[in-house]
């Protein structure tokens, strides 16, 4: 989650056959990834309001939860909570719990203190860390070292080297927040978007909202279409961050148990109803792959997902090949 960019509003045109209101959107850069708001209102000026909203509560959680701004909350952890414990704001408390709770349920596949080893490679030089740094970081690694003590609201690792991120987590959260704050403003029919992460709000009028997941390995084409209404998607793609070195491809969803990228999988898409559980589920299915991954999924009531494997392969879970919903491409 990195710097900002000035945004200009797109006001689309009233569509025919309709009185009184417009779709809205704007798109802006934060958190390192792009944010759209997009929306149905009768009013423009309330359209606006609402779209400047969320994106505010966007650019105050970047602040707040930012590895990269040395003023955020979550670098404070980082750099103090080794020597001792750490008082949070209940925000950050409560999404720490959460985490812990993600983590217990996937069997330690999302943690959110692998950033110990996530931090040592480099995507944009390509640079991947050596064997025995990375047994090193490992060492470093684990959720239950993460202590939190609920009465003093406070936060201490238990090893030194020990570091978090929120990068699994943040923008799940984020678009859950903007479409509280939607709806809020009376919007009955919009989408917030960060990055692979959308939380959809009420249809499109009339009809469902359709969200095509990417092919990772064809940028710009679509392998399938979900027509979704009410409900979050979260995609973790291996194509989002990454380099290629003698065949093999560092990205930046990291296994905790081992310190490097996973291989049997391209991207998963999960769906789920807030977007906190369907960006930790997301990045636990691609740790797990696809069958362990699917399984646990199948054990999530209305929870459903789209894996890619290794050789391009679908896989959908039950509910959506029940439903007849994903359109394959």
């Amino acid at each position: 989650m990195q710097s900002t960019t000035p945004a200009q509003a797109t006001w689309r045109t009233r569509l025919s056959g309709t009185r009184g209101g417009e779709w809205a959107s704007r798109d802006e850069a934060i958190m390192g990834t792009a944010i759209r708001v997009e929306l149905w209102c009768e009013e423009r000026a309330t359209a606006r309001a609402a779209i400047d909203a969320v994106m505010q509560e966007m650019h105050r959680i970047d602040a707040s939860m930012s590895p990269y701004k040395p003023e955020s909350e979550l670098s404070r952890v980082n750099r103090d909570a080794a020597a001792g414990p750490v008082r949070i704001g209940d925000e950050l408390f409560d999404l720490l719990a959460r985490s812990i709770e993600f983590s217990e349920f996937s069997g330690g596949a999302f943690d959110i203190t692998y950033a110990a080893v996530g931090h040592l490679y480099d995507y944009r030089r390509g640079i991947t860390p050596s064997d025995e740094a990375i047994a090193r970081a490992r060492a470093a690694v684990g959720y239950r070292h993460l202590t939190l003590d609920r009465d003093a609201r406070t936060v201490r690792f238990a090893r030194a080297g020990m570091r978090i991120d929120l990068g699994g987590f943040a923008k799940g959260y984020a678009v859950d927040n903007g479409a509280a704050i939607l709806r809020r403003h009376g919007i009955a029919h919009g989408i917030v978007s960060a990055g692979g992460d959308s939380r959809i709000v009420g249809d499109r009028r009339g009809r469902p909202w359709t969200i095509g997941i990417r092919d990772p390995r064809r940028k710009g084409d679509v392998i399938a279409l979900l027509p979704l209404e009410d409900a979050a998607i979260s995609t973790s793609g291996d194509y989002e961050r990454c380099f290629e070195r003698d065949g093999v491809r560092h990205h930046h969803l990291i296994d905790p148990a081992t310190g490097r990228s996973p291989s049997a999988v391209r991207s998963v898409t999960v769906v789920a109803p807030d977007g906190l559980t369907s960006e930790a589920l997301s990045k636990t299915v691609f740790v797990l792959g696809p069958a362990r991954g699917l399984r646990l999924i199948e054990s999530v009531p209305g929870v459903d997902a789209v894996v890619v494997d290794a050789e391009g392969q679908l896989h959908f879970s039950s509910g959506l090949l029940a439903g007849g919903n994903p359109t394959r491409q």
